[in-house]
């Protein structure tokens, strides 16, 4: 049975049938009749020896450059097709990759190419949102529509109703997870791009950039901001674009604070120029964190080497992404500490009762399903992708992707994964109950069903079990 691709699957499994082409001299006439007969809204135009695709013809370019216009249809498809700014995604790429760049660029469709960039299919907007719950396309096209802040906040408010709407139908948490990090991620792109328009911001490469939970596409109910700058810019002349971007950055999470992101209490933010940093500035920053293996650099860790661009020069965040590949698996002290780090934490399971807890006095008697749950897995996790040289930033994906390289279990990870789901599905239903702050993440076991009960039971067995695996690797 083949597995429903999700958002963090590769284009390659989003093709459901052969792209249907047309060469450059294919007449329109044709090519609606082509069109016509394969019952799709849009046709690929392709080199015919190559196979570059090098143009696409939808039926809004029926609409709008032909039929109201009365053109001839014994033209050439060439002279109508839309070719400027064809979105090319590499077949590797991942759906939601996919679904940002639509989102940047304002278009319903990419075109998947392989290596040699040769076409292989089409992905639309409408394929993405098939994986995601019903809703999702009016509010995405609500977010790219939005001229102004009170749009935006309209927006925002509109993803949380829709988050609990599909958490109160049972929708599961890997889905709603994702889909609660898309729609933000296109939020927080319209917020930027409006935001943009009334800075003179330096002309250089730059990336906004995602850290914590939102750049693990982990984003629940309750969720404050998590972001930085990476730029391209001499040594020389960092200083003064880090000036002239951090008014900027202000901006930016003064709006997303008022879109319901609560500004960072420990100021993991754009703002903070400590976060706006050079290529170089953050390979140094990183550099010093594998060397010195404190206890702030260990925490530093967890939250930003979790990152991935929101908006901007992409290739940037990749730079420190190669950058962390390539020098973190030697850092071998300081990936132990991590691990003993990472065991600190240990599963709320009880010698006699089921549970135990710990010593919260304001709310005793609960279990913080973060702190002592879905933690214990995102930190293992972590630890596995940069030991690994594997680049994903989802807690999912680092597990199936350390399992394929003999990490975990084959026959484990899927019951590891279920676990960690279970205490994200457990946190969302919390948050969606209203309840303060302080109890976001937690949880009574005794006010749980029999089954809801057996099954957190099991989950933080898993927990138990994953951490097993970095305690056997590090011998700690």
């Amino acid at each position: 049975m083949a597995t429903r691709p999700t958002l963090h699957s590769q284009l390659a499994a989003m093709i459901k049938r052969k792209p249907i082409t047309a060469t450059p001299e294919t007449t329109l006439r044709e090519a609606v009749q082509m069109m016509s007969e394969h019952r799709v809204g849009s046709i690929i135009v392709a080199e015919p020896e190559s196979g570059r695709p090098i143009g696409i013809f939808t039926l809004r370019d029926l609409l709008h450059r032909v039929a109201a216009k009365s053109c001839d249809l014994d033209q050439m498809v060439m002279a109508v097709m839309s070719d400027s700014g064809l979105l090319m995604l590499n077949w590797r790429s991942t759906v939601y990759q996919a679904a940002l760049v639509m989102a940047r660029h304002g278009v319903h469709h990419v075109i998947v190419v392989d290596a040699a960039g040769k076409l292989k299919g089409i992905v639309s907007q409408e394929d993405i949102y098939e994986l995601q719950s019903g809703g999702g396309k009016a509010i995405s096209g609500a977010i790219r529509g939005a001229r102004d802040l009170e749009g935006l906040i309209a927006a925002a408010e509109d993803i949380r109703k829709l988050a609990m709407r599909t958490l109160a139908e049972g929708g599961a948490a890997e889905p709603l997870t994702q889909m609660i990090s898309t729609l933000n991620d296109h939020l927080t792109v319209r917020l930027i791009e409006l935001t943009k328009q009334e800075f003179e911001l330096p002309k250089v490469r730059w990336s906004w950039l995602a850290f914590g939970s939102e750049g693990r596409y982990e984003q629940t109910l309750s969720t404050d901001q998590d972001n930085g700058i990476v730029f391209a810019a001499p040594p020389d002349q960092a200083k003064a674009v880090r000036e002239a971007l951090l008014p900027f950055a202000a901006e930016v999470n003064k709006r997303l604070d008022a879109c319901g992101f609560p500004l960072c209490k420990g100021n993991v933010m754009a703002s903070n120029p400590q976060l706006c940093l050079s290529v170089e500035e953050w390979h140094a920053r990183f550099g010093s964190w594998l060397r010195s293996s404190t206890p702030q650099a260990l925490l530093d860790a967890t939250i930003y080497f979790d990152f991935r661009p929101i908006y901007g020069e992409e290739e940037l965040a990749g730079e420190l992404s190669e950058w962390l590949r390539h020098n973190i698996p030697s850092a071998t002290l300081f990936l132990r500490f991590m691990a003993e780090n990472a065991l600190r934490a240990r599963p709320p399971l009880g010698m006699i009762r089921d549970f135990s807890f710990d010593e919260n006095k304001d709310y005793p008697h609960t279990i913080d399903l973060k702190a002592s749950g879905a933690r214990l897995f995102v930190d293992v996790a972590r630890i596995l992708a940069l030991a690994n040289g594997i680049s994903a930033t989802s807690t999912p994906e680092r597990l199936r992707a350390a399992a394929e390289k003999g990490k975990v279990g084959r026959d484990d990870v899927g019951a590891i994964i279920d676990g960690f789901f279970f205490l994200q599905q457990l946190r969302l239903r919390v948050q969606q109950e209203g309840t303060p702050m302080g109890l976001a993440n937690r949880v009574d076991p005794e006010k749980l069903n029999e089954l809801d009960r057996f099954v957190l039971k099991e989950a933080l067995k898993q927990a138990k079990k994953l951490q097993g695996r970095i305690q056997m690797d590090y011998r700690l």
